[in-house]
């Protein structure tokens, strides 16, 4: 079990990524590739990802060999492969894993099938801070994140972007021992420790460091956390997967009544997000999801806000009678007419 202790200046430093988190992603798709009771919905991922890297054989061998040696089927991989610092893009991401200090690729790497002796020797260039090793480890990043990442970012972002949704609803509701709260299942607050299955016993005292939430598209069933305790905590957990996002809607009353795009435009919103947000779930351009918003807002299913440069959409709470078919109408009724109703 992962135990996660917090103090009152924890509590005041819990933050959530307001992005996904490029290395993060790609290390735990590794895990995804590899397990053959991923989701269902990731079937079509793992063959485009496969197809993709099979399409380059030199290249794509050499980065899937490279990172499953780094990346086991269990146990922990090297922290340095996901590190803490900001990322505007994977180059950025890359460039902090080449530069990370030889002490610590020679620590992190040897602690590498510690049971089995180490790592492959092939790899005891890389725990030597071998630039040419290094480089190696970054182009196969590079080349596996193009193949298996690069192509669904925007899904993923849709993913991330919806839980963030729900933490902003939680934290809102119940400050951030509320937001802790509503991570179950994947987490369980018993204040004022933070608790999740893990395969082996682990306990990180915060100490007034805080912790940073990182919603992930590609972990599953249980979180994730760097191995050094010392370094700036981060706890890594699977997004609450959307129905809208997860798989289409199907036909039913919603989408005869409004149509599909426009059903998908009113689950997306669920939690709450941006126009740009809504966009990227929808799978639509920016104006065409505020065009979609505004219709949906004028029927008074939506309530918009203005945030800054951004709007807001949230969905509008359930009404007090009348019923809804009559408000609909109401509002209905209220506009002027240009001549008979024809259908």
């Amino acid at each position: 079990m992962l135990r996660i202790h917090f103090t009152a200046d924890d509590l005041a430093r819990v933050r959530v990524v307001d992005r996904p988190h490029l290395l993060w992603e790609t290390v735990l798709s590794l895990h995804r590739m590899r397990d053959r009771t991923a989701a269902a919905d990731l079937d079509g991922w793992r063959a485009g990802a496969r197809r993709r890297l099979t399409a380059q054989p030199e290249r794509g061998r050499r980065a899937a060999g490279v990172l499953s040696a780094l990346v086991p089927l269990s146990g922990d991989f090297p922290d340095l492969l996901t590190p803490t610092g900001p990322q505007r893009g994977i180059e950025d991401a890359l460039d902090q894993v080449s530069t990370t200090p030889n002490t610590r690729l020679a620590r992190e790497i040897r602690l590498l099938n510690g049971d089995r002796g180490g790592p492959p020797d092939w790899l005891r260039p890389l725990a030597d801070g071998d630039r040419e090793a290094v480089g190696l480890l970054a182009e196969s990043l590079r080349d596996y994140h193009a193949a298996a990442v690069a192509p669904y970012w925007d899904r993923i972002r849709a993913q991330v972007d919806a839980d963030r949704a729900l933490c902003a609803r939680a934290l809102l509701d119940g400050g951030t021992e509320g937001l802790l709260a509503a991570l179950r299942p994947a987490l369980r607050w018993r204040p004022p420790v933070l608790e999740a299955d893990y395969p082996v016993a682990r306990e990180l005292r915060l100490g007034g460091r805080g912790l940073v939430l990182v919603p992930s598209y590609f972990c599953a069933l249980r979180p994730v956390t760097l191995v050094d305790p010392t370094l700036p905590p981060v706890l890594v957990y699977p997004v609450r997967r959307t129905a809208a996002l997860r798989t289409p809607l199907g036909a039913g009353p919603l989408e005869r009544l409004i149509g599909r795009t426009r059903s998908t435009v009113l689950a997306s919103v669920d939690g709450g997000c941006t126009t740009g947000e809504l966009a990227r779930r929808v799978g639509v351009s920016p104006a065409s999801a505020s065009q979609h918003a505004t219709v949906l807002r004028e029927a008074g299913l939506l309530v918009t806000v203005r945030d800054g440069v951004s709007v807001l959409h949230t969905l509008t709470p359930l009404p007090p009678p009348p019923p809804l078919g009559a408000a609909l109408l109401g509002s209905e009724r209220s506009q002027p007419r240009n001549g008979p109703v024809t259908s």
